[in-house]
């Protein structure tokens, strides 16, 4: 199974600025390239910190009302220096968190969400800025075709990894969303089948409709073709 990395999906040309950028230039390049922030880097062309639109935006919040009526709002004294800042130093976030480019998908979630970030600089072995990856270039993952998805299920999931006969259980796959039918030899290949499928690139979720012939579980054979009855289902 070949799961998709950071280097795989993160923007390699950055624009990044260096720590005396004046404000202006900040905002002229976050207009002009389209971007919602940039990296600060060093003279090693290692990330320092990062400005984005909210970092300028906060200039405006401290920015009185012609007519005097809205007070200036209180601001924390750290933010509120930032937004009186006039260089990329100043109005920087220092508090840097990084991404690798061998990452996966999911460690690059992972940190985003528990850092609460849109995005992270990924460094090389050496701290230097290589690439930035997004939100967006992570959700770019669930853009994969439905017959893609279901062919790595059908030949790396079920054929290479559990070694599931051809047509012993069918894959069907639907905006991302795969159904599972058939037979598994054994009861317990049932909850490393979904885990293996769940880690697919693409996949939005798995729909289990698959029985087994054997309880290897309970050490007893419940369902092979004899007298005493059909084949055991999970029903049961």
């Amino acid at each position: 199974m070949q799961h998709r990395t950071v280097q795989d999906l993160m923007t390699q040309q950055v624009v990044t600025v260096r720590r005396e950028a004046p404000f202006k230039r900040v905002a002229e390049l976050l207009a002009g390239h389209d971007v919602t922030a940039v990296p600060v880097v060093d003279g090693g062309f290692r990330p320092i910190g990062i400005v984005s639109e909210s970092d300028l935006l906060r200039k405006e919040v401290v920015r009185p009302e012609p007519d005097g009526r809205s007070p200036i709002p209180w601001l924390h004294p750290r933010d509120r220096d930032r937004a009186e800042a006039e260089t990329a130093a100043g109005l920087m976030t220092t508090l840097l968190v990084t991404a690798r480019p061998d990452w996966s998908v999911v460690e690059a979630a992972r940190t985003m969400e528990r850092h609460h970030v849109k995005r992270l600089p990924v460094v090389d072995d050496t701290g230097v800025l290589v690439g930035v990856v997004s939100r967006g270039d992570l959700l770019r993952v669930f853009l994969r075709h439905d017959t893609a998805v279901r062919e790595e299920i059908v030949h790396d999931v079920l054929r290479l990894a559990l070694f599931i006969a051809p047509g012993a259980v069918q894959v069907h796959v639907l905006d991302g969303v795969v159904t599972l039918t058939g037979q598994l030899e054994r009861r317990s290949l049932l909850p490393v089948a979904l885990r293996l499928c769940r880690t697919v690139d693409g996949v939005v979720a798995v729909h289990d409709q698959l029985t087994y012939a054997f309880d290897d579980r309970r050490d007893e054979d419940r369902s092979r073709p004899s007298a005493e009855g059909p084949v055991a289902s999970r029903a049961e």
